[in-house]
């Protein structure tokens, strides 16, 4: 089932240290794409499906400047067929030593209105891909070609990225502190959950901020703390 434009609202205002407490919760340990960072600062979640591509290590005989030639090539038609407010994702193995993709690229991705493109990798001409304002992670800048070392060989299959399993069309959530992969039949029920825990987490660093102990409020192990954030949610409307 597509992503709603509901549950797409409800993820852009949680954080992913809270939807990993949610997964937690569930069992699901290892969503959080390691390694993975913002290449600009972030002022808006990424939230979207994803689209994946898998690398293998290149083999020198067929992984040639020639292959770009080809509108076949995977990851030249995953860029070219990524739909709009989708994420579009790269196992490129936890090697940056090459590029995942370039400025060029990453600006078709916006043009085409993807939500976003993260890599376990590197990305080339990251300077240029921060200017393009669309939400990009990977693990640090990579001047060389994906073609020195890795090898395109799927689009739109299960992956591995920074550790954490990627399935075709599993919400991808970023923010300040990186990208963590919510299932795709969880995410209506991790938005809801994730959506009241900030209310909590917001009413809580309130508190704190006062001078509240932890004790009995985070978490609310007393009744009290319940009670009293019954009353401050009513009176701020959340």
């Amino acid at each position: 089932m597509p992503l709603s434009d509901a549950t797409r609202a409800k993820l852009r205002k949680v954080s992913t240290a809270t939807v990993a407490t949610c997964l937690f919760k569930r069992g699901l340990r290892g969503q959080m794409i390691q390694g993975a960072l913002p290449l600009h600062a972030v002022t808006d979640s990424m939230v979207g499906e994803a689209t994946t591509v898998r690398y293998i290590p290149a083999r020198e005989d067929l992984n040639t400047l020639d292959v770009f030639r080809s509108p076949e090539h995977p990851q030249r038609r995953a860029v070219e067929n990524a739909e709009a407010g989708k994420v579009l994702v790269f196992d490129s193995r936890k090697d940056a030593r090459a590029a995942s993709a370039g400025a060029i690229l990453v600006g078709r991705l916006k043009a085409r209105g993807v939500a976003g493109v993260v890599t376990d990798g590197g990305f080339r001409d990251s300077a240029e891909i921060a200017a393009l304002g669309i939400p990009a992670y990977h693990t640090r800048p990579a001047a060389p070609t994906n073609l020195t070392l890795n090898q395109a060989v799927d689009i739109d299959v299960p992956i591995a990225c920074g550790d954490a399993p990627v399935f075709p069309g599993d919400v991808m959530l970023g923010d300040a502190d990186g990208v963590i992969v919510i299932p795709a039949h969880l995410a209506e029920e991790i938005a809801r959950e994730a959506t009241e825990m900030t209310a909590y987490e917001d009413f809580a660093a309130e508190k704190v901020a006062e001078g509240r102990s932890l004790v009995g409020l985070y978490p609310a192990t007393h009744a009290a703390s319940l009670e009293e954030f019954a009353a401050w949610r009513t009176a701020r409307g959340r």
